[in-house]
């Protein structure tokens, strides 16, 4: 298992980061994940436990097809997306500050196919870049949506 975490300081409201990034997410992700070609929502309704979506992937080159679902949403703290057909979890976490949050983007590859074992050091790097820009993106795409908005 490869793990990653990185997080950021986000100028806004816990609740305004919780919506942006949890309840919008199928509107919003493919906006900080330019990787994501194709996001297709297999769900109706509101995000929530339960929720499900194909994802489209392009990562340095390597395309990917796979469907997750969102397995832990407790608004406006937690919301965990777990890979239903690939051994992946994705975990963004809000820590209110009053007029600010802490948003920690965790990623988990639970498992690396054995074709991929000799790379492992690279997947490792390439996953913690990707942990970085994740929020990066993300605090530049939320302050300056709520600036825009406000």
């Amino acid at each position: 298992m490869i793990a990653t975490k990185a997080d950021v300081l986000v100028l806004h409201e816990v609740e305004q980061v919780f919506r942006f990034v949890a309840k919008e997410f199928p509107k919003n992700y493919p906006r900080w994940s330019p990787e994501v070609t194709c996001l297709e929502p297999l769900s109706s309704g509101p995000v929530q436990a339960g929720f499900q979506a194909r994802q489209i992937r392009v990562d340095q080159g390597h395309k990917s097809d796979s469907i997750f679902e969102v397995s832990e949403m407790v608004s406006p703290h937690r919301v965990v997306f777990r890979g239903v057909n690939a051994p992946y979890v994705s975990t963004y976490e809000f820590q209110d500050l009053n007029a600010s949050t802490r948003l920690t983007f965790t990623f988990e590859l639970r498992e690396i196919e054995s074709r991929f074992r000799p790379f492992e050091k690279l997947i490792r790097l390439a996953l913690e870049e990707g942990a970085k820009r994740t929020v990066k993106r993300l605090k530049l795409l939320i302050e300056k949506e709520m600036l825009d908005d406000g």
